[in-house]
């Protein structure tokens, strides 16, 4: 079996403060073969985010966080690399689109500049002109009519729209070995989220790049992805091929993902099962696995 491009065995995380340490991750185990597309969905606050951070070795510089567990990227160790080592990683091997483009991008450079940044960084002595020509394309792929005047812009004269835009062009602009895309349907029209899956699905045949794909649309995920982890204050507590999964969701937390999903025919929300206890009981038997979480 080939080796995988993501391996995640044990994953745990925990913040130490003056009243102890709060448990985050519990034990979260996920791989991503060459050319799959992963899913990674559950409610906010379930630990979707702070997974992805750690991969991209965002958390491991925090006084604050403890982390332990098996980390592997193309058979790479991640946790014994340097800060140095994980930075060399971040905009080359592995990107990510991340959730609020604000926050993502720097106000006080052109979108231009962070362009030239990003490309540099796998071809350190690209020209300035050069740059913002191959920024320019990517931009139009994303569906951006004027990419000249967006790249001539600071982020704070574009709309939140036109923001996501640019980060998922810089996240696919160095055709990354693993993308991480973080709800990166985020204010974004149906028509313009649909080039953006179909641009991650070119990306993914052309260059068999591996995706970890997260997000609480289950409707966009079962479109793309090939793979689904259902997480849960922390644990995974199904995973599966999508269209299974779909189709006969064993935990009673994914079950009850599905009800929530509003139908087109009518009737509202559908009640959510009162099935707390169940699937917060770390002694509760995983179906998918029929091992303990």
């Amino acid at each position: 079996m080939n080796q995988p491009t993501l391996n995640i065995e044990n994953l745990q995380l925990g913040f130490k403060s003056h009243v102890g340490m709060s448990k985050v991750l519990h034990g979260i185990s996920l791989n991503i073969r060459k050319g799959e597309r992963v899913a990674l969905v559950g409610e906010s606050g379930s630990g979707k985010s702070v997974t992805a951070r750690i991969i991209l070795g965002l958390l491991q510089t925090l006084p604050t966080a403890r982390i332990s567990g098996v980390l592997e990227f193309e058979g790479r160790d991640l946790t014994k690399l340097s800060a140095k080592q994980r930075h060399a990683l971040r905009g080359t091997e592995m990107s990510m689109i991340f959730q609020d483009p604000t926050s993502a991008l720097n106000p006080v450079y052109t979108i231009a500049v962070q362009f030239t940044e990003v490309l540099r960084r796998r071809q350190p002595k690209l020209k300035k002109l050069l740059a913002f020509e191959q920024a320019a394309a990517a931009l139009r792929q994303v569906a951006i009519d004027e990419p000249e005047r967006v790249l001539n812009s600071y982020s704070f004269q574009l709309s939140g729209g036109m923001n996501q835009r640019v980060m998922i062009a810089m996240a696919l602009i160095n055709n990354p070995t693993l993308l991480i895309a973080d709800e990166p349907g985020t204010a974004l029209d149906v028509s313009v989220q649909a080039q953006t899956l179909d641009l991650m699905h070119k990306l993914v045949q052309e260059h068999q790049t591996s995706v970890l794909f997260i997000s609480h649309n289950l409707g966009v995920v079962r479109d793309f992805a090939d793979r689904v982890y259902v997480i849960y204050k922390g644990r995974i507590v199904e995973e599966g091929a999508t269209q299974l999964l779909f189709s006969n969701p064993q935990h009673p937390y994914t079950q009850a993902l599905m009800s929530a999903v509003p139908r087109i025919t009518g009737g509202g929300i559908p009640n959510i099962p009162d099935v707390s206890d169940r699937y917060s009981d770390p002694a509760y038997i995983h179906p998918a696995s029929g091992g303990e979480l």
